[in-house]
Order: structure tokens, then C-alpha cells, then sequence
């Protein structure tokens, strides 16, 4: 076995994968994955008894720590980034981080003594650091309820911790958040017992609505209340940049540095978001939607010709077909594939713009319109209307299914489910699994469509506070007396984090698929049976 992972939907065999992932991340990337996630196990025992413990008071230095520690979780969800070198660079800044927070630890406690390991190795080079992440493993943990449980922890925080470092980077901060992941990290280092575990389950899915409140925050008054839109998958004469993934902010950036250039500006995945959203609207060249969920994106780049900008997840093996007009930025990461990092707090964009313009228009992809932008906002204007439709009758159920898209076979079953509801049922999705039947489910009640997509993962946010503000209009104190039901798609760790955040608010009843997380055992799940029946599809 030359590597153990186990977190996304896909793990091979349903059991784990342990000769390269099913992702496609290899076993080198895959242990210094964990030996990551095992520094900032460290660092945030140190940073919780500095900020939490004891009460230090230097916010700047939370938050860089904070900011530091929810990038790295972020780059180690599926599909974010499969370079070794930067998963290195990533445990190399995060040594040095550690280093600044041990002279302020040391302010409050005689030596560093009390430190677990995770908070005391060190390595000289990149060399050491490659050989020290072939001696660790999620199997440490021998015990596999104890591996559950911090493992469910772990890929909680992770998704949360990319809503928290989108917000982060657009300048806003909830520091609860990063007071808990600091807590809760350090409760799942290799050292600390079940003890008092069980309840940061609960508390990770409070954090994570926390997370996705900020970050809606972030969006809404940065770019604009998302608005009911119809997304257009048209492609003209001019050439184009596919911007892809979620990062909001490199969207701007590049939208901005290519006015006047001539190149059109498109969206792919779950950017969709984007086109609903006024501040970005107001761009002449920004385009329309290109492609549908991040499975598809081999042959959507390919047919796109022109250059593509991944800006987190999702990004899968790159193929020949486009490998030499493909970028990262921000937390994504692929071997060979040039990457546009911040200097000096900027991103330079200029070299995409420039390939652009020598490049072939995209081809079409002729994928019919359909509506998008159903945000809080825009559904609390309709609120009223809502309601009276509930209590006529002639809206008998809400289904709720957000959340990921993937390549399992079974995952026909929400293309199925959602053709097969009866035309009272309203669709609320958020998330690129929408992509399976947005396009197919027609009509409306009474003005109301039967499918309301609020836009990116993070954006299931919208449909929680809806369903919270739609149970206090109807004089309902317990959120399953609602006419909802949850039926959501899960692949990687940020649905994980939204999975948790049902359960702390008290959702007693939530099918998920195709197929239940390998990492939950049965001592998990029995533990949280008074609170929730997890069902799975298959």
C-alpha cells in the first residue's frame, strides 16, 4: 500500500484508495496531502491555546494563521490540486507560520514541552519533507471509529474552510471560524482521544453554516444580489478564456485586465454563478455559460479552443488535447500546468490574454438556456407569493437537491427523480449536480419555476435560510414539518460540510448519494441516530 485515501465518493472499490487515487492524484501527492493536513494539526493545537486558551489578542496574526490554515485544508479537497511541488510549498510556509506562533506560545507556557509531535518536526528541505509524508497515513488512527469521526471532522473543516478563504481573500472575516477550526483541528491530531470528539461533529456543521454566511456576505455585496437569469451557452466569432471553478474574485480580476482586448470572458461549472450576478453583467465582453459539471470538462475544454483558467476545484487530469492552454490559480494545482499566482498582493492574467487572442473561437456546444440566480434575496422577495401557493395547495413539496455531480453510473437516479416529481414539487439546487436536469424539468406554478438553482455549492446557504424564514412565516418551530425534502448528491468534502450543517440544524430525515461516505462507520452513525436517519440512494 502506498497511500490511503478514502474522502470523496469515488474511492476506489468503495473502500479506499491505495495505489494512486481514483481522483487521479498520485501516491506522492496523495501523502504529502496528509502530511499537510498533519502540520496544521500542529499548528492549530498551538494557535488554539494561544487564541482560544489564552486569549491573544493580535487579530492580524489570527487571521494570517486562520487564512493559512483554511488555503491548505482547501487545496487538499479532491480535485483542487494534484501538484506535489505546491502541496511542498504549502507544509514549507506552513513550517515557517508554525515558527512565528511558537514565539508567542512560548509568552504564556514555560517551553514546548507540551507539544504533540505534529507541532515539533521539522525538515531541512523538500527531500525530507517527500520522505516524512511516506511515514504517515489516515490509518494511524487504528481504531476505525476514532479514524471516523476525525476523519468526518477533518472534511468538514475542509469545506468550510474554502468558503472561508474565498470570503477571506475578498477582504471579509467571521474570526469564530477560525477560532473553531483552530480547536477542532487540533481535537483530530493523531495524539488526542475520543473524548469529547462527538461534539465537534455537531459544531463543524454550525461552523460551516458560519462559513457559508460570510461568504454569501462576500458575494452579495461585492458583486450584487444573484437575480433571476436565463444562462445562454452561445459562443460568437471572437475568441474566448474559460474561467472555471469558483473563485469570484479571479473572475474580476480577469475580466478586468481584458477589457478592450477583443477576447470574450466565459463561465464554466459551478462559475455559473457569475452570470447572475449584476456587477459582472455590466462587462460588455463577458460571455455566456460554457459546459456543464467538472466531470464533462475533457471534452468541454477541449472543444472550447481556447485558453482555460481553473480557479479551484474542480480540475481533473489534463488531457493533450488542450494541455497547452490550461492555468491555475489561487488554491488549484496540476504537474506542468503554468500557475498564476499573487505577487505582491497582484495576479497577472496578461499571458492568457495574450495566448487568447492567437486561438480559434470556442465551439458551440448548442446546451439549451435555462434559469438561474434564485438567491435568498430573490426568493424572500417572493416569499409571500410562496406561501399562499403552500396553503392553496398548489405547491405540495419542496425537494432540496444541492450538491455535487460526479461520474458514478447511479447518479442517473437524480435525472430520474427529478423527471419523475409531480408538477406541484418545486426543485431547490445549488451545486453543479443541478446539471443532470436543469435543462429538463419545465414549467412553473403560478410564476414560480419548478426548478430554483441558487448557484454554487456554497449557495445551498440560500435555501437553508428560506426554509428557516418560510417555517417562522408559517408559525412552524421544527424545520421538518416543512413540506421539504432532502435528497442531496455528494462527492467531494464541501458537501461533506454542508451534510454536517443539516444535521446540526436538526434535519431529521436526509438521503444522500449514490452511495454513503466509506468514512462513516456504523459507531457514527449510530451515535447521531437521535438527531438524523442518513439514507443513501443505492
Amino acid at each position: 500500500m502506498n497511500m490511503f485515501c478514502y474522502q470523496c465518493q469515488e474511492t476506489g472499490n468503495g473502500k479506499g484508495c491505495t495505489a494512486g487515487g481514483a481522483c487521479g492524484k498520485t501516491d506522492e501527492t496523495a501523502n504529502l496531502q496528509d502530511l499537510l493536513i498533519y502540520t496544521l494539526r500542529g499548528i492549530a493545537f498551538i494557535a488554539d491555546r494561544i487564541f482560544n486558551a489564552n486569549r491573544h489578542s493580535d487579530t492580524e496574526l489570527k487571521r494570517k494563521t486562520g487564512v493559512m490554515i483554511a488555503e491548505s485544508l482547501f487545496a487538499t479537497i479532491t480535485n483542487t490540486n494534484f501538484d506535489p511541488d505546491r502541496i511542498a510549498g504549502f507544509i514549507e510556509s506552513a513550517l515557517s507560520q508554525r515558527e512565528a506562533l511558537k514565539a508567542v506560545y512560548l509568552k504564556y507556557y514555560k517551553d514546548l514541552s507540551g507539544l504533540p509531535e505534529s507541532a515539533k518536526w521539522s525538515a531541512s528541505g523538500v527531500a525530507e519533507i517527500v520522505s516524512k509524508s511516506y511515514s504517515l497515513s489516515v490509518l494511524e488512527f487504528s481504531d476505525p471509529d476514532l479514524r471516523s469521526v476525525k476523519e468526518t471532522i477533518t472534511y468538514g473543516l475542509k469545506g468550510l474552510s474554502a468558503y472561508a478563504y474565498h470570503a477571506a481573500i475578498m477582504g471579509f472575516y467571521d474570526d469564530s471560524i477560525f477560532d473553531f477550526i483552530f480547536a477542532a483541528l487540533a481535537k483530530t491530531d493523531n495524539s488526542a482521544p475520543m473524548e469529547g470528539l462527538l461534539e465537534f461533529v455537531l459544531e463543524t456543521g454550525h461552523c460551516n453554516l458560519k462559513a457559508m454566511a460570510v461568504l454569501d456576505k462576500a458575494n452579495n455585496e461585492t458583486y450584487g444580489s444573484p437575480e433571476p437569469t436565463s444562462i445562454e451557452s452561445k459562443v460568437g466569432s471572437r475568441p474566448g478564456i474559460l474561467v472555471s471553478g469558483h473563485d469570484l474574485h479571479d473572475l474580476d480580476l480577469i475580466l478586468r485586465q481584458s477589457e478592450g482586448s477583443g477576447v470574450d470572458i466565459f463561465t464554466n461549472g459551478e462559475m455559473i454563478l457569475a452570470q447572475s450576478m449584476p456587477y459582472f453583467k455590466k462587462f460588455r465582453h463577458f460571455s455566456s455559460h460554457y459546459g456543464n459539471a467538472w466531470w464533462q470538462q475533457n471534452n468541454e475544454f477541449a472543444s472550447f479552443n481556447g485558453p482555460i483558467v481553473v480557479t479551484s476545484n474542480c480540475i481533473i487530469p489534463v488531457e493533450d488535447a488542450y494541455k497547452d492552454r490550461i492555468y491555475t490559480s489561487s488554491v488549484a494545482g496540476y504537474p506542468g500546468v503554468p500557475h498564476i499566482g499573487a505577487k505582491n498582493g497582484e495576479k497577472d492574467f496578461s499571458a492568457v490574454i495574450e495566448q487568447a487572442k492567437k486561438l480559434k473561437a470556442p465551439a458551440p456546444l448548442n446546451d439549451a438556456p435555462f434559469m438561474s440566480g434564485f438567491g435568498h434575496n430573490t426568493l424572500m422577495s417572493v416569499k409571500d407569493k410562496v406561501i399562499a401557493l403552500v396553503k392553496a395547495g398548489k405547491i405540495k413539496r419542496f425537494v432540496a437537491m444541492g450538491g455535487c455531480d460526479g461520474r458514478d453510473p447511479r447518479r442517473s437516479y437524480y435525472t430520474e427523480k427529478a423527471l419523475s416529481l409531480p408538477q406541484d414539487t418545486v426543485i431547490l439546487t445549488a451545486g453543479c449536480a443541478k446539471f443532470r436536469y436543469i435543462r429538463l424539468v419545465k414549467g412553473d406554478i403560478d410564476g414560480i419555476p419548478r426548478v430554483l438553482d441558487a448557484g454554487q455549492c456554497s449557495d445551498n446557504y440560500s435555501f437553508l435560510v428560506f426554509a428557516l424564514e418560510l417555517a417562522k412565516s408559517l408559525g412552524i418551530n421544527d424545520i421538518n414539518e416543512l413540506p421539504v425534502e432532502f435528497d442531496i448528491a455528494w462527492y467531494d468534502q464541501k458537501a461533506v460540510a454542508v451534510l454536517l450543517t443539516l444535521v446540526y440544524l436538526g434535519v431529521k430525515k436526509i438521503k444522500l448519494g449514490p452511495t454513503l461516505p466509506e468514512f462513516l462507520t456504523q459507531y457514527l452513525v449510530g451515535k447521531l441516530k437521535d438527531r438524523v436517519e442518513v439514507t443513501t440512494v443505492c
